[in-house]
């Protein structure tokens, strides 16, 4: 186990990605109130803005909070951004599209970060591996 990925992980957790989506939640249902129906435009609607706004956004956050946390220089981050956005940006939606739908969809609005946080638990996984990989396979580095 990498004991710093581990606790990069969890600062970002704790001073960006709750915070954040707390809030996040608090603004969108704000403009948009809950329906208590879960198959309306309300919910569609909140999903295109789940995901084709607010995720590609907090995605570029994720790839700069955390690279500059393992001290890479910004001009780095912007070489692994323009590696490996879109990839992640299409393993994002697969996940996130279905996940969003059913959080604002079926979860009360009080239960919805907590939804996503059990989510992005898996997602980070994800992302750790993506961001670490350094294109070695074992039997390259052998």
């Amino acid at each position: 186990i990498d004991f710093w990925r581990f606790a990069r992980f969890a600062f970002f957790g704790f001073i960006l990605q709750a915070p954040w989506n707390h809030f996040y939640y608090i603004l969108l249902d704000g403009a948009l109130p809950p329906t208590e129906d879960p198959f309306t435009a309300t919910t569609g609607i909140k999903v295109v803005i789940d995901q084709f706004l607010q995720a590609p956004i907090f995605t570029v956050l994720i790839f700069f909070f955390l690279g500059i946390l393992e001290g890479k220089s910004v001009a780095d981050v912007k070489e692994q951004l323009d590696k490996d956005y879109k990839d992640t940006m299409l393993a994002n939606w697969k996940l996130w599209v279905p996940a969003t739908a059913v959080n604002i969809a079926f979860c009360p609005p009080v239960l919805r970060v907590l939804f996503l946080n059990v989510v992005f638990f898996f997602w980070s996984i994800f992302l750790s591996l993506k961001l670490n990989d350094d294109g070695e396979s074992e039997s390259d580095s052998s």
